[in-house]
């Protein structure tokens, strides 16, 4: 297992090892995990040096999972194993999809940008072009090298939402939970709220993780929860763990000036995944809902915020939204004032 101290890694090995594989969790930093079973070995290993899944497979190993690839080059390192590895299941994404407009995630940002895909997407709607600019592209990138070797290397390439649940580093969650520890009674939704992006819970993504490892082949699937709920839905179902009540304002289109009522969720448009094909190949019967699993998620995200604030406890949130647009409460405020005398 490559990455195996990452969100999905640490449940995937724990899955593994539960269902009875020797597992080898490979690291940065080679360290194990309280909750992993006895047995499971750990190892050192740096995802950027060429030379060093080599040595950490050996003379070989039934099933090898890649929970970091991204890009050509880790696809490449992979597939250098053939012959010394029996199968691979390597995590992509579901970022990849694009209409047939050529719209998709990457450009959501630009005027008319935001993808129209259908409701749900299987694995047979077209992606972006493979390149090395973008998240997107670099997975499509490494998604080609790797079926481009099928023939020597049965490859499982896992198409996962937006993953959620304990040990993540940029934990959507945050948004909402963030805003009660704060005491704001209300909030401001774009879209009317109804912006959904299909979440996967870890421990969904690590069950169909110790499926593919159980039955080999080359194959793209998507990987997602049960149900693909709106950003209110969300939002009520966080206050209600946190025994909370916020009112909540709807704006109909995107949102006004200042993020006010963007989240990390908001999309003009659907994104629900398929997981039809996940059902048929493998037998994948999810682990848990998105609405289950909150109250774990939420219990270990307060957590962290307390002991740390929720700055420190994840920087790469305030890298990828920003600050302002997170937790933005006077320019949320002024919207809500002009709108309330408008």
């Amino acid at each position: 297992m490559i990455g195996a101290t990452g969100q999905v890694g640490r449940a995937a090995v724990r899955a593994l090892a539960e269902d009875g594989w020797e597992v080898c969790a490979a690291s940065l930093g080679g360290d194990a995990d309280a909750t992993w079973p006895d047995g499971v070995r750990t190892v050192r290993l740096d995802r950027e040096d060429d030379a060093a899944p080599a040595a950490v497979v050996g003379d070989g190993c039934d099933v090898l999972v890649d929970v970091v690839a991204f890009g050509g080059a880790h696809a490449r390192q992979l597939a250098s194993l053939a012959g010394r590895i029996g199968s691979a299941v390597v995590i992509s994404s579901g970022a990849v999809y694009e209409d047939d407009a050529g719209r998709s995630l990457d450009t959501q940002g630009e005027p008319g940008g935001a993808p129209r895909l259908p409701v749900p997407i299987s694995e047979t709607q077209r992606t972006v072009a493979p390149g090395e600019t973008t998240y997107a592209t670099r997975k499509v990138l490494m998604e080609r090298e790797l079926t481009a070797a099928g023939d020597v290397l049965p490859v499982t390439l896992l198409r996962p939402g937006a993953v959620h649940g304990p040990h993540c580093r940029s934990p959507r969650e945050l948004y909402f939970v963030q805003r009660l520890l704060d005491g704001r009674g209300r909030r401001v939704l774009a879209y009317g709220g109804r912006s959904r992006f299909h979440p996967a819970h870890v421990s969904n993504v690590a069950e169909l993780i110790r499926l593919a490892a159980r039955r080999p082949g080359s194959r793209v699937l998507n990987a997602g929860d049960p149900q693909a709920p709106t950003v209110a839905e969300i939002g009520a179902a966080i206050d209600a763990v946190m025994g909370r009540e916020t009112r909540t304002v709807l704006v109909k289109g995107a949102p006004p000036d200042g993020g006010v009522g963007d989240t990390p969720w908001s999309l003009e448009h659907p994104v629900v995944y398929d997981m039809s094909a996940a059902e048929r190949e493998l037998g994948y019967r999810p682990v848990t809902g998105y609405v289950e699993s909150l109250p774990e998620t939420v219990a270990w995200l307060v957590g962290r915020v307390r002991e740390r604030g929720w700055e420190a406890a994840f920087p790469r949130m305030v890298t990828s939204y920003g600050r302002d647009a997170l937790f933005g409460y006077a320019a949320e405020d002024a919207w809500l004032e002009r709108a309330a005398h408008a």
